[in-house]
């Protein structure tokens, strides 16, 4: 019973905070795309791709992390093993947006130089 409220509880916070992120990023992205690059074409199709990986590697984590999921019999336990899959999911997005954000910057340091 506390397994299956905690697989639904993981799934309804990690599946908005995944979807939220991406779309606030997405958003955002095209500006700081357009600031970088100064082709609105190819920003747009960077922006898509970079929202279409993003979404395909967090919800891949999710599902496989429901894969490895401990038995959970108590209330205690199941608010604990959720939030620290849900810190997982956070620190991967934060992760994957700074790595994003640095790979931008040195390919428009790069292209710049040129």
């Amino acid at each position: 019973m506390f397994n299956i409220v905690s697989y639904l509880l993981f799934l309804s916070v990690s599946s908005y905070i995944t979807i939220d992120v991406g779309r606030r990023c997405y958003n955002a992205g095209k500006h700081y795309l357009n600031y970088l690059i100064h082709d609105a074409d190819l920003c747009l199709t960077i922006n898509r791709i970079l929202l279409a990986c993003y979404y395909l590697i967090n919800l891949g984590y999710i599902a496989l992390n429901l894969t490895h999921w401990e038995k959970v019999d108590s209330i205690e336990k199941m608010l604990s093993v959720t939030a620290v899959r849900i810190g997982y999911i956070t620190l991967i997005l934060c992760v994957l947006h700074f790595m994003n954000i640095f790979a931008l910057y040195f390919l428009r340091k790069n292209l710049t130089i040129k």
